[in-house]
């Protein structure tokens, strides 16, 4: 399906469960590799389990569509550069008003889950905007500054955290080091309510995707479990 924004169309890939609902609904975001067959699979595993998933192509100022092969690491990295805390901020404010506007939804249980640069969009979206719950999957950049991307971190915005947040890392991530992971316990715990940091031993970066290398499948089927459990409480009331 097609989004409008103030930057123009952005398309965006729709899940749906079974049943007429209102149902709970995600916001998917996307790795460094766009809307690819991962992320549509992603929103296919959360619709079986009775979420409405929309993943946006948050690349759309590049182009419509775009997908990256994994082994094409510069070309992710250049379309990384072209995102900005303002961008990703607009384009999942689009997202959550579409799920919100359909029938099928019901309005007060619609969250945000991301990977990657969707897990820092998580996170931001948790900061400036109204989601019911968020699980962020080891979102790089949340906590210093990133040679080369314009995306700002976001801990001096954390006191505007209004939803449960989880956030999800692995001990071997090369790219978030555990200082940055501890930064970012450190300023959840200075907030109120319902958050939670979980580092899974020996995975690395991506581990909860099973079409790259650094897949982990006991990180992966653990903390697959433990999101379903947060929004299952947090949206779904179970």
């Amino acid at each position: 399906m097609t989004l409008t924004t103030a930057d123009g169309p952005m398309g965006a890939h729709l899940a749906m469960p079974t049943g007429a609902g209102p149902h709970p609904a995600l916001v998917v975001v996307q790795e460094a590799f766009g809307v690819n067959e991962h992320i549509r699979d992603v929103g296919r595993r959360f619709a079986r389990e009775g979420f409405v998933a929309l993943a946006p192509e948050v690349f759309h100022r590049a182009g419509a569509g775009i997908e990256i092969a994994y082994s094409d690491v510069p070309s992710a990295k250049a379309q990384l550069a072209h995102l900005t805390n303002a961008g990703l901020e607009q384009d999942l404010a689009a997202a959550l008003a579409t799920l919100r506007a359909r029938p099928e939804v019901d309005a007060r249980r619609v969250g945000v889950v991301g990977y990657c640069v969707g897990g820092f969009a998580a996170f931001l979206a948790a900061c400036r905007l109204d989601p019911a719950a968020v699980v962020s999957y080891y979102g790089g950049g949340i906590a210093r500054a990133r040679p080369g991307l314009l995306l700002e971190p976001l801990l001096d915005e954390a006191a505007g955290i209004r939803a449960p947040t989880l956030c999800l890392f692995g001990s071997e991530d090369g790219g978030i080091p555990p200082a940055d992971v501890d930064a970012i316990r450190t300023r959840l715990a200075s907030l109120a309510g319902e958050h939670e940091i979980v580092v899974y031993d020996g995975a690395r970066h991506a581990f909860f995707c099973d079409l790259r290398p650094a897949y982990h499948p006991a990180a992966a089927q653990a903390s697959w479990v433990r999101t379903l459990e947060w929004f299952g409480r947090w949206l779904r009331g179970d």
